[in-house]
């Protein structure tokens, strides 16, 4: 097989399409609105560019040849892609596959109350989803693994842009016997010499309890580590310690299991911020839109006990 001199345009993949499937040079051309000298012209030019025969040429009907007959299969596998391209392109913006990815401690309880609204409003958008630590996820987004994320701000890249969604309140988790539990609300003269358990530094979470423990006295138990919420949760219920649970995470699993109680903040700012981000150099805005209309309205409509818009 010979070099390809010069590029396979599309339009020659149509005409050798229509030569498979009329095996006739003449009934290919009008099949294709054009001379038939000029399509024998592109199919010798395919042939060139490929480097191999793909049909033989005789006075009656065309024979394909072995490797003609793998070029058009090709062929039509590849105009298929690009007509199911051009679809996608005249549906607009939001259709397609997004990649989104989202933090490990908000992307459960949250992403299917999303995915459903954006499933009404725009149902040729579908979302890929994959949760991650938020320091791997900036990094990812960069990268281009992800088109966009859901996480903690701010963001430390100049390369990224992001728009905050709304403020989530966080809760103190203590045990079912805990002396606090019986309490709907909690001061910040309750943390002073509170032991409190919090995930790996991996997380924006880690570093927020740990300032609140620094500046309320609280005692961080650094040998005491979650990997998950669910595994915060279990070892504040076996009397571990406390810890500061996302107010979207506690609604959804805390709440009937008996083993911790929650309490709101008194006389405290304690909340984090939750923005969608993505790169400057995207040109998905429309996309981008969409799903931040969508988790607003998730938080005004069915979180608002629990979390507040921008």
């Amino acid at each position: 097989m010979t070099s390809i001199t010069h590029d396979v345009t599309i339009r020659q993949l149509r005409y050798v399409v229509a030569l498979g499937a009329t095996l006739s040079f003449r009934r290919g051309a009008e099949r294709c609105g054009i001379s038939q000298p000029s399509f024998s012209a592109q199919i010798k030019l395919l042939e060139e560019a490929l480097g191999v025969k793909v049909a033989e040429r005789g006075s009656g009907a065309v024979a394909l040849t072995p490797a003609g007959r793998e070029v058009i299969a090709a062929a039509i596998d590849i105009l298929d892609r690009v007509d199911g391209l051009k679809r996608t392109a005249e549906r607009g913006p939001l259709s397609g596959v997004l990649r989104l990815g989202v933090k490990a401690t908000l992307g459960p309880y949250i992403m299917p109350r999303v995915v459903r609204r954006l499933h009404q409003t725009h149902p040729h958008l579908r979302l890929f989803i994959r949760e991650g630590p938020p320091v791997d996820l900036e990094r990812e987004l960069v990268e281009g693994l992800h088109d966009v994320v859901l996480a903690q701000l701010p963001l430390g890249s100049a390369d990224v842009q992001s728009v905050r969604l709304f403020r989530e309140t966080l809760f103190l988790a203590v045990a079912a016997d805990h002396p606090l539990a019986g309490r709907e609300r909690f001061s910040p003269e309750d943390l002073r010499g509170l032991d409190v358990l919090t995930l790996s530094p991996r997380f924006h979470l880690h570093d927020q309890v740990l300032r609140l423990c620094e500046e309320h006295g609280a005692r961080l138990m650094r040998d005491y580590e979650g990997t998950s919420l669910d595994a915060l949760r279990q070892m504040v219920g076996m009397g571990l310690g406390a810890t500061f649970l996302p107010a979207i995470y506690a609604a959804s699993e805390v709440r009937d299991q008996g083993d911790v109680a929650v309490l709101r903040p008194h006389k405290v700012q304690l909340a984090r911020s939750i923005g969608l981000a993505w790169r400057k150099s995207s040109s998905l805005d429309d996309a981008y839109g969409a799903i931040a209309d969508a988790v607003s309205a998730v938080v005004r409509d069915e979180l608002s006990g629990v979390a507040s818009e921008r």
